[in-house]
């Protein structure tokens, strides 16, 4: 089973994940275009996101519109919203679970449960992971595609923004920490080993006590 101190670096890495997810699925920046006009000065940054398009101006000025339409949306779009949203959920749902399982936390459960807790809560940090960048992915795809259309002017053409780099970051600390906690299903042979050899000395003792008792009336 995994030790205490690996359980609290995986805890540690699925609360940076499920943050991470959280701030993917809510920044604006999946896709970042730059548009000089004929004057240097006036220089406008357009960001796309799964729920807003923002618009940022060289003189500080920032301009953002919500999508609440969710039928209105490309369907790489619309999957990307929902899976985003299910990520957020089974990784605090994750977090909740893996918390008793913990070696540094008594709750008056057995090895065998506290294992199978864990093992659970692993599951949930791969599959949030998972869907994380299967979203990532097919946004990505999409937007490659569409950059290298030979129909799409040069103004309109997008490249990968920060955000999606930050989805691949959490999407791997979401890995890391599901195999830590997936890595407590192994059982510890050496306690296994010395719980059996207890087992078989206390017949041992018992039958050498009757003997003696025997030997003793036998002697009276």
């Amino acid at each position: 089973m995994a030790s205490a101190g690996l359980q609290i670096f995986a805890l540690s890495l699925s609360l940076a994940a499920c943050l991470g997810v959280i701030a993917t699925t809510v920044l604006p920046n999946w896709k970042v275009t730059t548009f000089e006009k004929s004057n240097i000065i006036s220089t406008t940054t357009d960001m796309q996101g799964l729920w807003m398009e923002c618009t940022w101006y060289s003189t500080g000025l920032f301009s953002c519109r919500f999508n609440f339409s969710f039928l209105a949306q490309p369907v790489h779009i619309q999957a990307s919203q929902a899976m985003m949203v299910l990520s957020c959920l089974i990784s605090m749902l994750g977090i909740g679970i893996s918390l008793p399982s913990m070696k540094c936390i008594r709750w008056g459960a057995d090895r065998r449960t506290k294992r199978c807790v864990a093992i659970t809560g692993g599951v949930c940090f791969i599959t949030a992971g998972l869907m994380c960048l299967i979203s990532i992915f097919w946004f990505t795809t999409e937007l490659v595609s569409h950059y290298f259309k030979p129909s799409v002017s040069e103004d309109n053409r997008y490249e990968i923004g920060e955000a999606i780099y930050l989805g691949c970051i959490s999407a791997v600390f979401s890995f890391i920490a599901g195999a830590i906690f997936c890595s407590s299903c192994k059982r510890e042979p050496h306690r296994e080993n010395v719980q059996l050899t207890n087992r078989q000395h206390y017949p041992r003792r018992q039958s050498l006590g009757h003997k003696a008792d025997y030997s003793l009336q036998d002697y009276v």
